[in-house]
């Protein structure tokens, strides 16, 4: 019995060392840190938008929210391996999944855990808090089946983006929502709209990864369906947004910082990447100006919310 219980202790042990090389190997620190920064900058942005005469600064409760969103990020990063697996094994033969570093039942065993303590943990804030969370996580595992069920969903960009997308909507409305019940900002249309800043700067940067000039019939490139400057316009469009839509909320003519314009400003990070990728010969698309634009982005926002409140 002792030698059983041994062996099962030694697998389950195994099994965590396998997940902890996944997580090193798939959930890169800049995962973290955008994570970290998405939640601090969209509560403080809600928060100076909604109540621009009241102090903003992270609370016990916001950490307890970025620790949640992190875990629930590398959940999704756990879904997308699975469900892309067949795509992965033709263009991605390295990935963990692929080559037996580690196992799909391995993944939905993590995938449990992360589960469970996300929702208690949401639970702590308060009972919208647990629903919204828990919202997030059937959505990844409903697209997960849906891609499964539909051909056109898997195989058209354009048709899976509009189906994947909302799972980042749904976790802007989860850290709004929380951040509303725990009483760091107030819900109103205002923090809604505020949701645009979020979405504009991110799909900016999902659309520079995966636009390249070079036909890629064979891979999921935004650029097949809409052309490399198509696909280039639309992300410049969608940073954009995101700039025009901060200045209108935050409405930087009442406050004399100069932080108040700076997301005007980082429109020339999207543009040098534009710039350099019509004018160069390099097939795809630079991520580096899309990456700082939305790093830089979110940094500006927090400082905007500690700074102007």
């Amino acid at each position: 019995m002792s030698e059983v219980a041994g062996a099962s202790s030694s697998g389950v042990l195994d099994s965590v060392v396998r997940v902890g090389r996944f997580t090193a190997v798939m959930y890169k620190p800049h995962y973290v840190l955008y994570g970290v920064l998405w939640v601090l900058a969209l509560e403080g942005t809600a928060a100076l938008v909604s109540q621009p005469d009241s102090a903003w600064h992270p609370t016990g409760s916001t950490v307890l929210r970025i620790v949640v969103v992190a875990f629930v990020l590398l959940y999704l990063r756990m879904v997308d391996e699975q469900k892309d697996l067949d795509y992965d094994r033709v263009h991605n033969p390295d990935r963990p999944l692929v080559t037996g570093a580690i196992s799909a039942t391995e993944l939905r065993a993590a995938m449990a855990v992360i589960a469970i303590g996300a929702v208690a943990a949401s639970l702590t804030l308060s009972v919208i808090s647990a629903l919204m969370i828990a919202a997030v996580l059937a959505y990844g595992l409903g697209l997960w089946g849906l891609e499964r069920l539909s051909t056109t969903i898997r195989t058209d960009i354009l048709a899976n983006l509009a189906v994947t997308y909302p799972v980042q909507l749904l976790v802007t409305a989860y850290v709004v929502l929380s951040a509303a019940d725990t009483g760091e900002v107030r819900a109103t249309w205002k923090t809604a709209v505020a949701a645009l800043i979020f979405a504009g700067a991110f799909l900016q940067f999902e659309f520079a990864r995966k636009t390249s000039r070079t036909p890629r019939s064979d891979e999921h490139f935004y650029s097949n369906a809409l052309g490399a400057m198509g696909s280039t316009a639309f992300g410049l469009l969608c940073a954009a947004i995101a700039a025009a839509t901060d200045i209108a909320l935050v409405q930087p003519w009442t406050y004399t910082a100069v932080v108040a314009w700076i997301p005007l400003a980082l429109l020339l990070l999207p543009i040098w990447g534009a710039v350099q990728f019509v004018r160069g010969s390099k097939p795809d698309y630079p991520v580096l100006p899309a990456v700082l634009f939305i790093l830089t982005l979110y940094t500006v926002l927090i400082a905007q919310a500690i700074t102007l409140t």
